[in-house]
């Protein structure tokens, strides 16, 4: 039986992943700050809380890192941790470079201290990329971060493969574009949307909205951390684009959830400058060609779909 280190098993990506790797057969290990006051509350929703083994764990702290190593002895880590909102990293711009950076940077020296064949993912983001227009990203797309978030997913992008170079590690990023699920948290905003439009459809209203223009790659969770393991399951480490290759703005979201109730969108949304960025990306879509060939994996689920399944589930 496998063993399996999930760093960051509370959140939405987490939780799809300890899912998918405990129906695989493996023994899934999870890490939270304190493991003893955390809810869980995604893993409860999926019905395996009982079944994740959670250890207390700061990816900042290298002791406590390399302490859960030893004591886990995993076979394959994902570093899915660490500060996860863009907009929120303007406020925090600190706290989010420390736990994603720094924290990445400790599980790879941990890995390397250890001397065990440990294979490990760590979470990339589209946003590194910046602005790219209507051009696809590849693997091969330079880098320009518009955000404290894409900068610091960046810096551990660049850990990895530092590390995988310089010490033989099996280790690769999955840059994944935009994915989301019910178990997205309200600060993100197509959580935001499906909630309201929900509410309004029942008792009327309005939804505040920042730039409606803003274009994304949007792909369906719980089909992404698929991805996450395959990486890990190749002959060698490589780092993957993970994308639908679709492009829709903002406004097609809210429009496509409206229309799941049956209403006209333009009459219950309202812009709101105060939720505008200090800086944004125009345009970001994804080009998943690599993740096809050598994975064999594609996206099934576009954004339409993810829309019509989110407004399905949530509540």
């Amino acid at each position: 039986m496998k063993k399996a280190l999930i760093c960051g098993v509370s959140g939405q990506d987490g939780a799809y992943l300890a899912q998918l790797l405990l129906g695989k057969g493996y023994e899934v290990f999870g890490t939270s700050r304190d493991a003893q006051m955390s809810s869980f509350r995604n893993l409860e929703t999926l019905g395996i809380k009982g079944q994740v083994q959670c250890e207390s764990m700061s990816l900042n702290d290298f002791r406590s890192v390399i302490q859960v190593l030893i004591n886990v002895e995993p076979d394959e880590i994902y570093n899915l941790a660490g500060q996860s909102s863009v907009g929120l990293s303007f406020q925090q711009p600190v706290e989010t470079l420390e736990s994603i950076s720094v924290g990445t940077l400790n599980l790879l020296e941990a890995i390397r201290l250890t001397g065990k064949s440990i294979k490990l993912y760590n979470a990339g983001s589209s946003e590194c990329f910046g602005d790219v227009g209507a051009r696809a990203a590849d693997e091969n797309t330079p880098f320009h971060p518009r955000s404290p978030y894409a900068v610091a997913k960046a810096a551990a992008y660049w850990e990895v493969a530092n590390y995988r170079e310089a010490y033989d590690l099996f280790a690769c990023s999955g840059i994944l574009f935009n994915h989301e699920s019910p178990l997205r948290p309200e600060r993100f905003v197509t959580k935001k949307i499906v909630s309201s439009v929900r509410k309004i459809a029942e008792s009327g209203g309005v939804i505040k909205l920042g730039n409606m223009d803003i274009k994304r790659d949007w792909g369906w969770a719980p089909e992404y951390v698929e991805a996450m393991w395959l990486m890990l399951q190749q002959d060698e480490p490589d780092d993957f684009v993970i994308a639908t290759g679709e492009t829709n703005s903002l406004q097609d979201f809210v429009a496509t959830a409206f229309s799941c109730v049956g209403l006209d969108w333009q009459n219950h949304v309202e812009s709101d400058p105060s939720l505008f960025r200090p800086t944004d990306l125009a345009e970001s879509k994804g080009n998943p060609q690599k993740a096809l060939e050598v994975l064999d994996w594609e996206a099934q689920y576009k954004m339409r779909d993810v829309v019509k399944k989110m407004m399905d589930i949530c509540s």
